[in-house]
């Protein structure tokens, strides 16, 4: 996994104004260490179907592994925001779409608008265990450790990110997290889990706090038996696209 000959554009902001559903703008947060490739199939399947789409790169993402040493936690959301701000400007409705540390960005925001709904697909919204609790002082004496990324069950598919995880950036996400956490009763938009049986990078606790602290209209979750963590770019993309649009169908 590197960020290195990935498609032309894909690991840059991408936006696309819709057609028959122009009025109805999504948002596609990618994760931590992660790309906007791995959001572009999703975001394409809703172009392709004249939707309003965004797909931003998160700040210190898909360009150095050492860039995301250096952002503070405030600046994910913000960024997201910043499209959000964007899409109500010239769209009825906004929906916002996140996979893992994405997801739990996509709540972060969830707790500060109104936003038409979310989707989010193996999303993070705490670190288990005692480790996390000396990440600080690891941060200061090993700036980088073996990545977690493109845990995909297909073959030959990544999604263009890191291949080291910086430990500055734990720190901040930890931050992200547990603010959002502490928040989540404000969420109140319909929301569509998708959680993957086999996720060898987060716990089940993770979607299980969120189902269950949340305190949504509307709370649907699906589980996904045939994908890893990546989920967007893996076997079950399809069931997660499909259910998303009628999501998206259903509440706008």
């Amino acid at each position: 996994m590197a960020t290195s000959n990935a498609p032309a554009g894909w690991l840059e902001d991408y936006y696309a104004l819709g057609s028959d559903h122009a009025d109805i703008g999504i948002i596609f947060v990618h994760g931590f260490t992660g790309s906007p490739a791995s959001m572009r199939p999703w975001a394409a399947y809703f172009e392709e179907r004249g939707y309003t789409v965004s797909v931003p790169r998160l700040p210190g993402h898909a360009t150095q592994w050492q860039d995301l040493n250096k952002v503070k936690w405030q600046e994910w959301p913000a960024r997201v925001q910043v499209e959000v701000d964007k899409l109500k400007g010239i769209c009825k409705k906004v929906f916002v779409f996140g996979l893992s540390m994405g997801g739990g960005t996509t709540l972060n925001i969830a707790e500060n608008n109104e936003l038409a709904g979310i989707c989010l697909v193996n999303p993070m919204i705490h670190i288990p265990g005692n480790l996390i609790k000396f990440a600080p002082l690891l941060a200061l004496l090993q700036p980088g450790r073996a990545s977690v990324g493109d845990d995909i069950k297909k073959p030959d598919v990544t999604e263009w990110g890191y291949d080291v995880l910086p430990t500055k950036g734990v720190v901040q996400l930890n931050k992200m997290l547990k603010e959002t956490r502490a928040n989540l009763y404000r969420v109140k938009a319909p929301t569509l889990l998708f959680h993957s049986v086999d996720d060898h990078v987060l716990p089940i606790s993770n979607s299980n706090i969120i189902m269950s602290e949340i305190d949504s209209i509307s709370g649907q979750r699906i589980e996904l038996t045939n994908s890893y963590h990546v989920a967007t770019l893996d076997f079950d993309a399809p069931l997660i696209f499909a259910n998303s649009l009628a999501h998206v169908e259903q509440w706008s």
